[in-house]
């Protein structure tokens, strides 16, 4: 059909990306389908059955190949990036994450901006929750525009906030950004890695179920997403039904699989208190309105549909006494050398107690469940400040308001005029340490960015803080001054394999 849409996807063979092919394919009357993928016997199995179907061309190549990346994007409508380097490789790889993730969204910029239109080619980036960090009780209510503050150790989340900032600075006409929330799919019961205690139980997240994420990929697709649409930042979650504590997913989680409780297999000091990332969107049903991607299924039945696809040797959990589970399991994990937090504390790995915890004494002061005990923040929704009148109009937003907003960050913005309500024409800025730069009013207001320069190469927060009101709304609720919050670069020498 003449009038088919051509679009471009990448990472289509992993979680969300594998979702999204599969929502775009049952709709192959409308769409052409281009996928990249890594020349893999696992990916050339994976896509066998689509090898012969005209809708569906496989590009053969790698992200990090500018080459291969053109290929893809030629003669495509729509851009839907959304492949990379995440966890738990991310943890384990982070000089492969961070080349990998902040390449491929080069790529995707150049090989977009050297089509015939460029203008008419929608790129959609898929960012993540990672970027803006941990967001514990009181500030766990967060939307789009609050401060970036990237976990310390979180290489991934730094190579998606550049990522984000080469695509926002593109001077495209159409693109957008979509941060995406933890993916809830039945895979996930099989993930077994240390990270898992690197949550804090009473943290929160607002998940999005792998179905929705896919059925959002193929709506952004769709001709009836206005023109106002593009050019934004948006949370992607499942809503106020799938925005739960930790510990409460915890729970959702063991029981699918027979366990119970996770006060029968876990310690509560095996888990962080803090530098994790997550929050309850105040924004997200702002994405829902444009792209109607939510099922609005009943979190406790999507939990009760994932039991049912756990593999039978997970149910043998059940006459498994849970004290084996916690003691030749879970603890073992714990343990486990370099991202197991027992083996942190037994160690004294300053650094790693510093980030997740404070200091050893926080750790102590966590005893059993007995003493710390899990809860529910309160559903009231509260809002950070972003440093200018929100309440104006985007169309009335002049240079006054950008002078508010640097001055709120510590900074000065130096362009002495700006075209009203041009959120698109970069200006020039200067933070608190001095770092001149140009970046849109759009990346600073409504994406949360600031200086380049210190996006953390190394971590300094706390010095931060002290120069930056904007930034310390989110730093002084769960950090003492009187911390050692400073990681240098090189604590992550020798980290790749």
């Amino acid at each position: 059909m003449a009038d088919k849409k051509n679009v471009f996807l990448t990472g289509a063979s992993g979680n969300m990306g594998w979702q999204g092919f599969k929502e775009l394919y049952a709709r192959k009357d409308k769409f052409n389908i281009t996928v990249l993928l890594r020349n893999s016997q696992k990916n050339k199995e994976k896509f066998l059955p689509y090898m012969t179907d005209p809708s569906v061309r496989i590009v053969w190549g790698d992200l990090t190949k500018y080459e291969d990346v053109l290929e893809g994007v030629n003669g495509a409508d729509y851009v839907l990036h959304v492949g990379g380097m995440v966890s738990p490789a991310a943890d384990y790889y982070p000089k492969r994450t961070m080349k990998t993730n902040t390449t491929a969204a080069k790529n995707i910029v150049e090989a977009v901006k050297a089509q015939p239109d460029p203008d008419e080619v929608r790129l959609v980036y898929i960012g993540t929750v990672a970027q803006t960090g941990d967001r514990n009780d009181p500030i766990h209510w967060g939307r789009t525009g609050d401060p970036i503050k990237i976990s310390v150790y979180d290489h991934y989340a730094i190579s998606k906030t550049i990522a984000e900032r080469y695509v926002a600075e593109s001077g495209l006409k159409h693109w957008v950004s979509l941060r995406q929330s933890g993916i809830l799919y039945p895979a996930i019961l099989k993930n077994y890695d240390p990270i898992m205690f690197h949550v804090p139980i009473n943290g929160v997240l607002e998940w999005a179920t792998i179905e929705d994420s896919g059925r959002l990929l193929a709506n952004v697709c769709g001709d009836d997403v206005p023109e106002e649409f593009w050019r934004r930042f948006y949370n992607i979650g499942s809503g106020k039904e799938y925005r739960i504590t930790n510990y409460e997913f915890e729970e959702y989680l063991l029981k699918a699989i027979g366990l119970g409780s996770p006060k029968k297999i876990f310690d509560a000091n095996w888990f962080t208190l803090k530098n994790f990332h997550g929050q309850w969107y105040i924004d997200s049903d702002v994405l829902e309105d444009y792209l109607h991607f939510r099922a609005n299924i009943p979190i406790k039945d999507y939990f009760d549909m994932m039991s049912k696809t756990v593999p039978k040797y997970y149910k043998l959990a059940k006459v498994v006494p849970p004290v084996l589970i916690k003691k030749l399991g879970m603890k073992r994990l714990a343990e486990k050398e370099k991202y197991g937090t027992l083996n942190w504390i037994k160690t004294n790995n300053n650094d790693r107690i510093s980030a997740y915890y404070g200091t050893k004494k926080d750790w102590e002061k966590i005893g059993s469940w007995d003493e710390y005990k899990p809860y529910h923040p309160t559903d009231k929704i509260t809002y950070l400040d972003h440093g200018y009148d929100e309440t104006k109009p985007t169309s009335e937003l002049d240079i006054e308001d950008m002078r508010r907003a640097a001055k709120f960050r510590g900074g000065e913005c130096l362009s002495e005029t700006m075209n009203k309500g041009d959120l698109f024409t970069p200006l020039m800025w200067r933070c608190a340490h001095g770092h001149e730069f140009e970046m849109t009013p759009n990346l600073v207001l409504k994406g949360g960015h600031w200086c380049p320069k210190e996006l953390p190469y190394p971590w300094n927060y706390d010095v931060e803080a002290k120069v930056n009101p904007f930034f310390a709304q989110v730093w002084y609720t769960n950090h003492r001054e009187d911390e050692n919050n400073y990681y240098d670069e090189s604590i992550f020498d020798g980290m790749e394999k």
